[in-house]
């Protein structure tokens, strides 16, 4: 549980980080791209209403009114661009290629008709930024060589994708250093919870012991049917069952090296072990129909899985209302094998699902007690799932209760964390 913990908490960080940076880099970047777009659209417009040409401006220009990107008298000798006009039938007219070096008369007038062809009045091709602007009858279109500026634009966010790549680094490094100190006081608590539960249950399975032969005495002196004596013998039964659930449970979560682990076949397993419910159900007039694919084995142990079974049949039987049809399945699920068992269970609650496998729950705490539960069964199911590296989850559907175990073939060796 507590490596699990320490894992969530990683991840979540992670990911919280994740996120906030490539928002924060998609925002810079993306502003810093329109803003080359926008400057570059600036000068083409200039152009385009100019013919193709920068045009002379007066000394009182007032270039403040212009824009931060026509702030320069020295703007038309630092720009690089072409045009090419076409007539209404799309054939050149004329090509002017004096303000670049890179282009000559074929290669721009190839660029027009691509544009043109593009359907779009502004663009991309390569790094040039083009506009057609109409003419008289015909088109203009304008390339200006923005090569530098995307240039720069793409270094800077590769120079950014690899800081955040090299934070996010630091970041998690940081994380395991520090998750272990951070989770330090739950793992504490859990253990001393783990060494409450076992320490406590061989405590009073003395008490227990001594209290269950002080009523068998009681009843050779007394004779059967003592409603007193009796009802110390139930109390005690229940104590007894209480008892070795908690110390099963502690068992479950200790650390174990999996050489216990051995094949077996599963589907004679679940077979012979819902075979035993089948007459108790049918006593509380109950049905219980299975569905079991033959010989499907599994990796496990096969003392713990029987125990699985019979609790979660155990829950269903004991719940499920008068009349109701229990089904039990068993199927194979790529490399896993799926046991499912459902029982009606009407207005049953998100609470009750969420916390259906925490020890100690119980949904209906009134029916719970009429029932002899005390919310350890599900929390040892679970325990023995994740012991064989599977999950097992609870899902309401159509008024029904489904319980789901998915346990892998071959599990690796020992418990998986809680």
């Amino acid at each position: 549980m507590i490596r699990t913990l320490r894992t969530r908490l990683v991840a979540a960080a992670m990911a919280s980080l994740g996120v906030v940076l490539t928002v924060i880099l998609g925002l810079v970047l993306l502003s810093s791209y329109q803003n080359i777009v926008s400057d570059a659209d600036r000068i083409l417009n200039l152009l385009g209403e100019n013919q193709g040409e920068f045009p002379q401006l007066p000394p009182d220009f007032d270039w403040e009114a212009e824009g931060p990107r026509r702030q320069s008298p020295e703007l038309g000798y630092e720009i690089r661009y072409f045009s090419v006009l076409l007539d209404g039938a799309g054939g050149v007219t004329e090509t002017d290629t004096g303000r670049i070096a890179a282009v000559d008369q074929a290669a721009a007038e190839d660029y027009a008709r691509q544009a043109v062809e593009g359907g779009e009045s502004r663009g991309f091709l390569g790094d040039y930024r083009y506009l057609v602007s109409p003419e008289g009858e015909g088109v203009r279109v304008l390339f200006l060589d923005y090569s530098s500026h995307l240039f720069n634009f793409r270094s800077i966010a590769l120079t950014a994708l690899w800081v955040a790549v090299g934070g996010m680094l630091a970041v998690f490094l940081l994380l395991l250093l520090l998750s272990r100190r951070i989770v330090r006081p739950i793992a504490d608590s859990h253990e001393k919870q783990k060494r409450f539960l076992t320490d406590a249950g061989h405590e009073l399975k003395t008490p227990i012991a001594i209290i269950q032969a002080d009523t068998d005495v009681l009843t050779l002196e007394t004779g059967e049917g003592n409603e007193w004596v009796t009802d110390i013998q139930r109390q005690v039964a229940r104590l007894t069952e209480l008892t070795n659930e908690l110390m099963d449970l502690a068992r479950l979560e200790e650390p174990r090296s999996g050489n216990h682990f051995l094949p077996f076949s599963l589907s004679d397993l679940v077979e012979e072990t819902a075979q035993s419910f089948q007459a108790l159900a049918r006593s509380q007039g109950k049905g219980l129909t299975l569905s079991i694919q033959p010989q499907l084995t599994l990796v496990g142990e096969e003392k713990r899985l029987a125990q699985l079974v019979s609790l979660l049949l155990d829950n269903a039987v004991k719940y499920a209302p008068p009349g109701d049809e229990i089904t039990l399945s068993l199927v194979r699920q790529g490399k896993a094998l799926r046991l499912t068992v459902t029982n009606a269970a009407p207005n049953l609650s998100q609470e009750v699902l969420e916390n259906m496998f925490d020890r100690f729950y119980r949904g209906d705490k009134a029916r719970s007690s009429q029932q002899g539960g005390y919310g350890i069964g599900l929390a040892v199911a679970k325990a023995v799932v994740q012991a064989h590296r599977g999950r097992i989850t609870a899902a309401a559907q159509s008024g029904r209760l489904v319980m789901t175990v998915v346990l892998p073939e071959s599990p690796a060796w020992g418990p998986r964390p809680g």
